[in-house]
């Protein structure tokens, strides 16, 4: 999986998804590449986030795919070589255990299909372990899973990113 594949990991806010796109459209210039966005919009505040992203792409190359829950599956769709960014694994993870759905099913098939993408992959996912351990069981539970899956794919990517403040930290590869 290595070649070609990135994570870009940081906390909210932190700047990791303008990053990661500026990242990806820079390792795939000149093609269009296919944004797969994972968030829903369950309330007011989070359709205002998923607009500012949509303008922020707009105009620039993308190519839209959502995948809340079956992002295997969006991977697997793709044609040969196609570049895509994947927004976020967090988000994605939620929808996941919302559903709940088997999570180390899906964050191995998630995998799997990451593995199989013979294209430039450029991956964002929050950072959920530098707070405090969470008060119940279920944030508990995401923030395992979530530092789980982060962990498993470093491993397999060819790069690992840090965002913070807006600025990259690269924590594996070179960029």
């Amino acid at each position: 999986m290595r070649s070609g594949k990135t994570l870009v990991l940081g906390g909210a806010r932190s700047g990791k998804s303008g990053f990661a796109e500026t990242l990806l459209l820079r390792d795939a210039a000149g093609t269009t590449s296919v944004y797969i966005a994972t968030a829903e919009a369950r309330d007011d505040e989070m359709r205002a986030r998923i607009a500012q992203h949509r303008i922020r792409r707009d105009g620039q190359g993308w190519r839209t795919l959502e995948a809340p829950l079956d992002l295997p599956g969006a991977l697997a769709g793709l044609a040969p070589g196609a570049p895509v960014l994947i927004d976020c694994l967090t988000l994605w993870l939620t929808n996941v255990m919302l559903a709940q759905r088997d999570v180390d099913a899906a964050c191995t098939a998630l995998r799997v299909a990451i593995a199989a993408h013979d294209g430039p992959l450029v991956a964002v996912a929050n950072e959920v372990g530098l707070g405090i351990v969470p008060e119940n069981a279920l944030a508990r539970r995401f923030r395992d899973a979530a530092g789980r899956l982060n962990q498993d794919l470093a491993k397999e990517v060819g790069r690992v990113v840090f965002v913070a403040a807006g600025l990259p930290l690269v924590l594996k590869g070179a960029l």
